[in-house]
């Protein structure tokens, strides 16, 4: 059986010789990567591509294509290279970024035809146009495979620079490997990003012209081959102590050729010797909003490296004991008097006192990360923001759409208080699966049934009232599928506020009309886009973005809106068709393995707290909590009520 990876899992690979495969959905470059224990590129000989395609151990591709195959002989691979990476490259002339084509899926399998052993979707790409797919590392003598999804919007060439290559020596190899495909006057093209949907279809085309430079994304984070032992430049203690960790953050600089609008000086320290006071947009960005992003992002990271330094700090310390233990108890001269005992207490007292030390370390850096949290929090826009926060009380609908939205809050069992927003970017790149199901979660399990799914639906409707509040009021149409109408309770606030583009669609007629009509416009504007005449669609077909809310699925749905389903799943998002599901995974079982893209192509998420996330960078498991409205609150419906006003002032 295939192990469906997600982001940042691995799996171990038991053979030595292996293939992988690549199924994308445009003509991408494959290429492979070698890399030392710290995943560190040397040289020019760490880079297999159709130039070069044989590296040893490893053989890439040739040509361009949309399915690729390379063979691995993971014991003829040299001593130092600990780290093989599968790149996907879009070429020049193509797509300009992932986000615009199918997902790629990628593949690790027995050598010549063999079965799968481990596949990954690359999911949740946007601009980027080079990508590590995924890696092969080698880890105390055996090997595993590990997805990784790592993008880079500046392309192959800061991708080989990011890890460790010179810039120089990084962008000549990236301009090599592109000739083999494209003339040599295109490898060094800088693709502009594509324009938004919405201005795609709302207005004429404009005469070309140089587009303005828009803001890059955060830095990436490489994904850590080997368990986390300290951050980059840090180095082990000569005394067989810990590492020492370094905890400069990369993602709170900016690597931008212009300078973005400084951000605001942190206040000095009330005593010498002491941290700064924390400030609210404290990182780098064009706006206040991509400061603030950036800064949310920054305390998720620190919390997550520092967190990790302490688990292995501990572990280091658990380990060093049980071999003092095991020398001790070996030693015949142990076993006689007293001296066994002592050395027993030593060992305990050297392993008290390392975790202490590793413990002082984690206190001082959550004292830091909760005083920023106490100036963040309260600072944060209101697609940032907690529904408890007073910044609802004196919103209004904006005429510029945001840059990301708050989905819920993310905590570690170190600190449970200290709560990082989970933020993602819009437009949604992915749909959202509000799971009601009660298999795989203990909190979920805990619950009665009807209860569980009366909190995912009104997560649902939380997440689609955010999402029309802080768009402008024509920006957003909600439509919703409840087959067997459960969820009226839950969706009484839309149908009140009148802002659903059509009452909840029931039964099976229901939900055929509806899915098909969002199937045609994504027909539609996808001809309309690739024919260059966006201004051209029907006068019936709405331009605005969609947002499809799905309650109790498959209830009411047969094996054609399966299929519609699953369409929208994988085509919608790339024109303005959003997916948000509310289902149980085990009430569709039914349907069998046709349905695993479906769940895979979707971001999963608990109305209870659940453990089911893991971030790219040291893989800890994050206890996800949903942002609901406080009870008896009537936030929700103030927001839907400024939403319905905005529309009835801004409509002809």
């Amino acid at each position: 059986m295939t192990a469906e990876l997600v982001r940042g899992q691995n799996h171990p690979v038991s053979q030595s010789r292996v293939e992988i495969r690549v199924s994308a959905g445009t003509p991408v470059l494959a290429l492979a990567s070698l890399a030392d224990e710290q995943g560190r590129l040397a040289g020019t000989g760490v880079l297999a591509h159709p130039g070069a395609r044989s590296l040893p151990g490893v053989h890439a591709p040739a040509d361009l294509a949309d399915r690729h195959t390379f063979a691995v002989d993971l014991d003829a691979v040299a001593a130092d290279v600990h780290r093989v990476g599968v790149l996907l490259v879009l070429p020049p002339g193509g797509p300009v970024r992932f986000g615009a084509v199918p997902a790629s899926y990628v593949a690790v399998a027995a050598a010549d035809g063999g079965t799968e052993i481990a596949g990954y979707t690359l999911t949740g790409l946007d601009v980027e146009t080079a990508v590590i797919a995924l890696e092969l590392y080698r880890r105390q003598g055996a090997w595993k495979v590990r997805a990784v999804g790592q993008g880079y919007a500046d392309g192959l060439g800061a991708l080989l620079a990011d890890g460790g290559m010179p810039v120089p020596a990084a962008r000549e190899l990236a301009a090599t490997a592109l000739r083999t495909v494209a003339p040599a006057k295109e490898a060094d093209v800088t693709l502009a990003a594509m324009p938004t949907l919405v201005g795609d279809l709302r207005a004429p085309q404009a005469p070309a012209q140089a587009p303005a430079p828009a803001p890059e994304p955060p830095d990436p984070i490489p994904v850590s081959g080997a368990p986390y032992t300290g951050a980059p430049g840090s180095a082990p203690a000569g005394d067989g102590s810990p590492p020492t960790i370094s905890y400069t953050h990369p993602r709170r600089r900016r690597t931008s050729s212009e300078p973005p609008e400084p951000a605001p000086r942190a206040a000095a320290a009330a005593e010498p010797g002491q941290p700064p006071r924390p400030v609210a947009g404290d990182a780098s960005g064009w706006s206040m909003d991509e400061r603030l992003y950036n800064q949310v992002w920054g305390m998720f990271e620190d919390l997550a490296r520092t967190v990790a330094a302490y688990r292995s700090a501990v572990e280091f310390a658990d380990s060093r004991m049980d071999r003092e233990l095991d020398d001790a108890l070996s030693d015949p001269r142990h076993r006689i008097g007293g001296s066994g005992n002592a050395a027993r207490d030593t060992a305990r007292a050297r392993r008290e006192e390392l975790v202490a030390q590793a413990q002082a370390v984690l206190d001082r850096d959550l004292v830091q990360l909760i005083a920023e949290a106490e100036v963040v929090e309260p600072a944060l826009p209101a697609s940032y923001a907690r529904w408890d926060n007073p910044v609802w009380h004196g919103h209004r609908t904006p005429e510029e759409g945001p840059l990301a939205l708050r989905l819920g809050d993310l905590h570690l069992p170190e600190r449970p208080d200290l709560r990082i927003p989970m933020l993602v970017r819009v437009p949604l790149e992915r749909g959202l699966w509000i799971d009601n199901g009660r298999t795989g979660s203990e909190a979920a399990m805990a619950m009665d049934t009807d209860r569980l799914r009366r909190a995912a639906m009104d997560m649902a409707v939380a997440h689609a009232v955010r999402l029309l509040a802080v768009h402008p009021a024509d920006r957003f149409s909600v439509h919703v599928i409840d087959a067997a109408g459960a969820g009226a309770a839950s969706l009484a606030p839309l149908v009140r506020a009148g802002v659903l583009a059509a009452p909840p669609a029931a039964g099976a007629a229901g939900v055929t009309r509806t899915l098909a009509e969002l199937t045609r416009r994504v027909d539609l504007v996808q001809m309309a886009l690739k024919a260059g005449a966006p201004e051209d669609l029907p006068p019936d077909v709405d331009t605005a973005d969609q947002l499809l809310i799905v309650h109790d699925f498959p209830h009411g749905f047969d094996d054609r809106a399966v299929t519609q389903l699953r369409y929208l799943a994988d085509e919608g998002a790339a024109v303005g068709v959003h997916l948000l599901m509310v289902a149980d995974r085990d009430e569709a079982s039914a349907y069998g393995p046709l349905l695993d893209p479906l769940w895979r192509s979707l971001m999963r998420l608990s109305p209870v707290p659940d453990n089911h996330l893991a971030d790219p960078w040291v893989h800890h498991a994050w206890t996800f909590e949903p942002d609901l409205p406080p009870q008896g609150s009537r936030v929700l419906d103030q927001a839907l009520d400024r939403v319905a006003e905005a529309r009835r002032t801004t409509r002809p």
